[in-house]
């Protein structure tokens, strides 16, 4: 006997076998000619130049995470206080609710400003990096030596 989670289980694998069946008969129907100017990269009729892989600064990575991050914050931010300025609820249980949802959200918040605060630590809300602090370790190896095998493998 099937129970009801193996009938989900059924019309899952089975909606996935049918996707790959049709991806393949589809596969197998079309007409495949590919020669060089199919294969060329469309650029509203001009010949391209150079390659299309262009390397972006990390600092957009590491900007657009913080955002989503925060973003994210919101999201579960805003139906929480909408539930939490719930008086029925508040009433039913004596405030005891409101004092768990209270420190739910407060850890909530405060593990994301940790995050935050720790970002900030390290420099990565700074758009423009100050400048780098020359290092006063004495080394018993010539500063030179190293000067020549970055020139030389640079």
């Amino acid at each position: 006997m099937v129970g009801q989670f193996g009938f989900v289980l059924l019309f899952f694998v089975s909606g996935i076998l049918l996707v790959l069946l049709v991806l393949g008969i589809a596969r197998l129907l079309r007409p495949s000619r590919p020669n060089p100017e199919k294969n060329a990269v469309y650029e509203s009729g001009e010949e391209t130049e150079g390659t299309a892989h262009v390397s972006f600064n990390l600092r957009f990575y590491i900007v657009a995470l913080i955002f989503i991050l925060f973003d994210v914050e919101l999201v579960l931010l805003f139906p929480w206080a909408t539930v939490f300025g719930d008086r029925q609820l508040f009433a039913e249980t004596n405030g005891v609710w409101a004092i768990y949802a209270g420190v739910e959200m407060f850890i909530f918040v405060f593990i994301l400003a940790l995050g935050l605060l720790y970002a900030w630590k390290k420099g990565h809300l700074d758009w423009i990096k100050p400048a780098q602090k020359d290092n006063e370790f004495k080394s018993p190896v010539p500063g030179n030596l190293y000067k020549n095998i970055n020139e030389k493998y640079s």
